[in-house]
């Protein structure tokens, strides 16, 4: 299979192409573009020439065709599920009840939402005046979206930009481009008008880069890594860009002695291991109150075990495999780390045998990895792992799990599990993390702002903070 680049329209071939490789057998199944300098004008033009049109359109026309978009990727469904979970090495099930839907969603959420923002209107009778605001579109939206949830955060970013009236140029992940092309082969049928949405695939350095640097787009959403962050703010900086960053997270677990532990073990083992692991939400570090932490320890360590990994096609399987070789290597090397520092793995990596089909010996699959006995200074405690591995200490107060869990540089997520109201909503309020989950984990309500702080990101997006990021507001004063 050999994916081209949809510009203006039309689909382009390009010159060079990337290996991609199935996660799940090792094996290289298509061929991604391996855009540069040259795909990414030729996209910026097409969306600069469809700009002015689209932006013109009556916002319920513009959501009109996110709603057929989304109908027709629901219609398709199957074959998305399918091919993100190959692309991406993720089960099939969790492609098809999480990706897939999440991605209609998102659609239909901002077609809806983008309908009823309001503007600000002030009085100033004392002086004759009226005041108001006006919001409209910035120009070309650069939206650079990661491997791990690929069809799902690239309409989360599509979606909102269109739907405010800019049109964009995206570069999904090298590593799974599938989906976003299959959604390319949509668009015209929807009513994209050429030109609003253009999709260059590539490398960071090459085509990332290229878009990031480019002076006649105002405006970059990224969700990635916070190294790369940090390269794009760089880049972006002789510019005065617009940016949005939605980057690493390193997410504890806080587990008070009145927790419902039942409830408790069986979400953040999904906190810990979901989708291997491989999303910034994901549960890292897991504080357990002294008085149960054996109990907590033993009983979180037995339901890890029952959570299977294998071949992604299999429905028993929960895991599938991780995204590539070199992936995988950094995820073990955190393991072989923590053996180092005398850290216990009380199962996974290097303690249980996967027992996987022939087809998949070759994949890139890793059981899920419980460790203890870590101090909180040691790189596993401190760095993002981004697979199935968790870390579980004891605590003994309040304060120093408030200490401990704020003890890294980022402060994106937090589960806090009690019973008492008044300690989880003190706990919320202290916490350094831009989503503070209670008795529960990835409930998400799209209206409210999702982001991180510290190195976990600059800005926020959902219905609201999306609809403010991709317009430009107007301060009109009138003297009458």
């Amino acid at each position: 299979m050999i994916l081209e680049n949809y510009i203006g329209g039309k689909f382009v071939p390009c010159r060079n192409y990337i290996d991609s490789y199935d996660p799940s057998t090792g094996e290289v199944y298509c061929k991604v573009p391996d855009s540069g300098k040259e795909e990414v004008e030729a996209a910026v033009a097409a969306a600069k020439e469809a700009f002015p049109d689209w932006s013109a359109w009556d916002p319920q026309q513009r959501a009109r065709v996110l709603n057929k978009l989304a109908d027709l990727i629901e219609t398709h469904m199957e074959e998305f599920a399918q091919a993100e979970s190959r692309d991406q090495g993720k089960t099939v099930t969790f492609a098809r009840t999480v990706d897939i839907p999440r991605a209609v969603y998102n659609l239909r959420f901002f077609a809806s939402s983008v309908l009823h923002h309001t503007t600000d209107c002030t009085q100033m009778d004392h002086v004759g005046c009226l005041n108001y605001t006006t919001r409209s579109p910035v120009g070309v939206a650069g939206l650079i979206s990661p491997w791990n949830l690929p069809l799902y955060l690239l309409t989360w970013k599509i979606a909102p930009a269109i739907a405010t009236g800019n049109t964009v140029v995206a570069k999904p992940s090298e590593m799974t481009s599938v989906t976003a092309w299959m959604m390319c082969k949509l668009l015209q049928q929807a009513g994209v008008p050429p030109g609003v949405v253009n999709i260059v695939f590539g490398t960071g350095p090459r085509a990332g880069d290229a878009l990031v640097g480019h002076p006649e787009v105002p405006l970059i959403s990224f969700t990635g890594s916070t190294a790369t962050a940090q390269r794009i703010t760089e880049r972006s900086a002789p510019y005065c860009k617009k940016l949005s960053l939605e980057l690493g997270g390193k997410n504890p677990a806080i587990v008070f002695a009145d927790a419902d532990l039942d409830q408790c073990i069986q979400t953040t083992v999904r906190s810990s291991f979901f989708n291997q692991g491989e999303i910034c939400l994901c549960t890292s570090r897991i504080y357990v109150e002294r008085s149960i932490y054996s109990e907590f320890l033993e009983r979180f360590v037995t339901a890890a075990k029952k959570w299977k990994t294998g071949a992604p096609s299999d429905p028993s399987n929960n895991n599938g495999a991780l995204i590539s070789k070199e992936h995988l290597e950094k995820v073990r090397s955190f393991v072989a780390l923590a053996r180092s520092e005398g850290g216990i793995i009380h199962c996974g990596e290097g303690v249980d045998q996967l027992d996987l089909p022939e087809q998949n010996r070759s994949g890139y699959f890793m059981p899920v990895t419980v460790i203890s006995g870590l101090s909180d200074s040691s790189r596993v405690m401190q760095e993002e792992i981004f697979g199935p591995v968790v870390c579980v200490s004891p605590f003994d107060t309040e304060d120093e799990a408030v200490a401990r869990g704020n003890g890294v540089r980022y402060g994106l997520a937090a589960t806090v599990w009690s019973q008492d109201v008044g300690k989880v909503h003190r706990m919320a309020k202290r916490l350094q993390a831009g989503l503070v989950w209670t008795n529960c984990w990835l409930i998400r309500d799209l209206n409210l702002p999702f982001g991180g702080m510290k190195n976990s990101g600059v800005g926020r997006e959902g219905g609201k903070d999306s609809y403010l990021f991709f317009t430009e507001v107007k301060s009109v004063t009138i003297k009458h």
